[in-house]
């Protein structure tokens, strides 16, 4: 079974002079020197390096006291989750698992060989207790797969321990840096192993375009040389495709991070991986005068399913944690017969049948196709006419035109009496409402506080009408649950109890809704 690990850790260049004495830095009474550990370890990647590309590694390690597979994923800079297994022949199913919407299709290689001496201090404070610890490494890297030759360093790694407060490696890179050491160029030994043992022909490309000078050669090559300088990603939008483009690219970049935290079940994981494909197809829907609908609409119907499959698991269990606490709020005088029980077993079972369909869902053929699509798409964009044009003018009129849908729905829900009707009517309103909000968030960095204002408004109808779906949702179930108790023999009057509970959260939400959207409508300008 792997294990994670939080790391946090800053890497420096290292001369032969080896690591400054930290005693007395950050609270450091003393460093206990731990001897040196011969490391070897061998790096996966796909032959076109897709998991170094996203910052992540994946190595089989012996020697030292973690021998096994470890699988580095980013989270911030200088931090990663380094999930851990056995020691096997074969990558461990797990963790092949955790970076398939990477891999895909592909296979996982070696690529580099790392074999270190690590010359480790353990930094204490006063009392004993471990603060960090500090390493001298001398690094010899074997490309194995893409490139050539050998290459070999030294550098100083300081990683914070278990449960202890980043704030004290700042304070230890200021007697670094005092002591004359430099913080590294690489953020990892694989990303420098990769650089200085890459072909010559890529090397001598980085190495023009870190000198500024322009990228030659035609197709592969030349972009390959490009990409060595500033990436598309990285240039300040400019068109209103520049715009739409950004923000798919940040919601495809979303998916796929959340991808290995999903299958983890972090917490939150699943709802917002099933924001990003709401967002993703919001954009293809809200700017179709900016991209080509021949091409969008294959995509937002894969992106509808993946929604879908997301929601089964997680609004399952949102209305468990709702019944949960309305039951809370019910006098225990007035809760007749094992409804606590009932409901714990219904949320498991529900849990579970999920999870699994979820997990197929991540290892399924369609999934990584709809992955591959989003990159292509983001490659190469099916941009229209509008594309061109000024980002304030094309995105606003988008942005209006959606904000109309909204208040046509909402006016035709609150037209219909309470009941079905109006239930279906307020859920399109809702719909729409995050469809409006996802647009003003990409216009608004070309339009400004105006479409930000409109999101923050959208934001707010969202979760008002979300109050209400929640609810018709929360008395489907309740009808369900209760007749399963009564057909068991129960009482099924605290079922009932909740439904009109319930019900009249449904109706203050209707009894607000008209002042609330009409403030919001006259502050929804753009």
């Amino acid at each position: 079974m792997a294990e994670t690990k939080r790391e946090i850790e800053r890497k420096y260049e290292s001369d032969d002079s080896g690591l400054p004495d930290l005693t007395g830095a950050a609270g450091v009474a003393s460093v206990l020197d731990q001897g040196v550990a011969e490391l070897d370890a061998t790096y996966y990647d796909t032959s076109d390096l897709r998991l170094a590309a996203a910052s992540i590694t994946l190595r089989r390690r012996t020697g030292g006291s973690d021998a096994g597979w470890h699988l580095k994923l980013p989270v911030a800079a200088g931090v990663r989750d380094e999930i851990r297994a056995p020691l096997s022949d074969a990558v461990p199913d797990e963790l092949a698992g955790l970076v398939r919407s990477r891999v895909r299709e592909g296979q996982l290689v070696p690529v580099v060989r790392l074999r270190s001496e690590r010359d480790v201090r353990l930094l204490l404070d006063a009392e004993g207790r471990l603060l960090a610890e500090a390493s001298v490494d001398a690094v010899r890297a074997d490309r194995l797969f893409g490139g050539e030759g050998r290459a070999q360093w030294t550098e100083i790694e300081v990683e914070l321990a278990d449960g202890g407060d980043p704030a004290l490696l700042d304070k230890l890179d200021k007697r670094l840096r005092k002591a004359g050491v430099r913080p590294s160029q690489s953020a990892s030994k694989l990303a420098r192993a990769l650089a200085e043992t890459a072909p010559r022909k890529k090397r001598a490309k980085a190495k023009g375009q870190a000198k500024g000078k322009p990228a030659v050669g035609k197709g592969k090559d030349a972009a390959e040389a490009a990409g060595a300088g500033r990436k598309a990603s990285d240039r300040e939008p400019v068109t209103a495709g520049d715009h739409v483009l950004a923000y798919v690219r940040a919601q495809r970049d979303a998916i796929l991070a959340l991808d290995p935290a999903v299958r983890q079940e972090a917490e939150d994981a699943v709802h917002d991986m099933r924001v990003a494909t709401r967002r993703l197809r919001s954009t293809f829907r809200s700017f179709r005068k900016v991209l080509d609908r021949g091409v969008t609409d294959p995509i937002g119907v894969e992106l509808k399913w993946l929604a879908g499959e997301l929601g089964v698991g997680r609004d399952q269990e949102v209305l468990a944690e709702r019944l949960g606490a309305g039951l809370e709020d019910v006098p225990h005088t007035l809760v007749s017969g094992p409804v606590a029980e009932r409901l714990q077993t219904w949320a498991k079972a529900q849990h579970h049948g999920s999870r699994g369909r979820l997990l197929g869902v991540l290892d399924s053929a369609r999934y990584l196709a709809l992955l591959d699509a989003l990159d292509a798409f983001v490659a190469d964009p099916p941009l229209r006419k509008a594309a061109e044009g000024k980002p304030a003018k094309v995105l606003a009129k988008a942005v209006r035109k959606d904000l109309g849908k909204v208040s046509d729905l909402v006016e035709r829900a609150m037209a219909e009496p309470s009941g079905h009707d109006r239930d279906e009517g307020l859920h399109e309103a809702r719909k729409k409402a995050k469809r409006t909000r996802y647009a003003a968030e990409t216009a608004t960095p070309a339009i400004g506080d105006r479409a930000k204002a409109l999101a923050k408004s959208m934001k707010s109808l969202q979760s008002l009408l979300g109050e209400h779906q929640d609810s018709v949702m929360a008395r489907q179930a309740l009808r369900e649950l209760s007749a399963v108790a009564h057909a068991a023999g129960e009482s099924a009057f605290t079922y009932g109890l909740l439904y009109g509970r319930e019900e009249r959260r449904a109706e203050l939400v209707e009894e607000e809704l008209p002042a609330a959207w009409e403030e919001i409508r006259d502050a929804a300008e753009v």
